[in-house]
């Protein structure tokens, strides 16, 4: 029998709740079915197993950053693009931890293409647009941006940064800024 109200949506959500809670890697079916007091055999009637509570919750942390970087991109172009896509990265993960860390889950190519993965490099090519990179360096410089992100996020988020001065905003923006002036000035071939 179905319970009432669970619908494998709900439980991605919870699941994403959960994650934050505890990380992402603690996330279980087992868990979530004590969460909402019902037996983990319940809970296959809307997830096939773990992994595909993993990526779901993966995609819905993917299109809430999609979402959220969308609207700080609107109407900004050049630095202020990029500050506000940066921010919106380092944000959620401060807000979301372990919905960051499922953003990061390796998708099957499947999920992947109706993931909003997509959007997410739509919106960093967008940004270099404003910078006048065409290929192939556009498609650097979006491994670039992605990967100073997640960096510097990361490794924020492990403590990497607290140990000494000056702070981490500071150094977050200065590291901004110099992005900003390597797109504006992308070396040749």
């Amino acid at each position: 029998m179905v319970r009432a109200g669970l619908t494998a949506e709900r439980l991605a959500q919870a699941g994403a709740e959960l994650a934050d809670e505890v990380g992402f890697d603690q996330v279980t079916v087992s868990e979530l079915a004590r969460r909402f007091d019902v037996k983990v055999a319940s809970l296959y009637s809307h997830l096939k197993n773990s992994h595909d509570l993993r990526t779901r919750i993966a995609l819905l942390a993917l299109e809430e950053l999609a979402d959220r970087g969308a609207a700080a991109l609107a109407g900004r172009a050049g630095k202020d693009a990029l500050r506000a896509f940066a921010d919106v990265y380092r944000d959620y993960a401060r807000e979301y931890p372990g919905r960051y860390a499922a953003a990061q889950l390796r998708l099957d190519p499947e999920a992947a293409a109706v993931s909003a993965g997509g959007r997410h490099a739509q919106m960093t090519r967008a940004i270099l647009r404003g910078y006048d990179l065409t290929e192939p360096d556009q498609t650097h410089a979006v491994r670039l941006l992605g990967g100073f992100f997640h960096g510097y996020v990361s490794l924020e988020m492990q403590g990497g940064f607290s140990h000494s001065a000056p702070d981490s905003q500071e150094s977050w923006s200065r590291s901004l800024d110099a992005l900003d002036a390597l797109l504006r000035n992308w070396p040749a071939p």
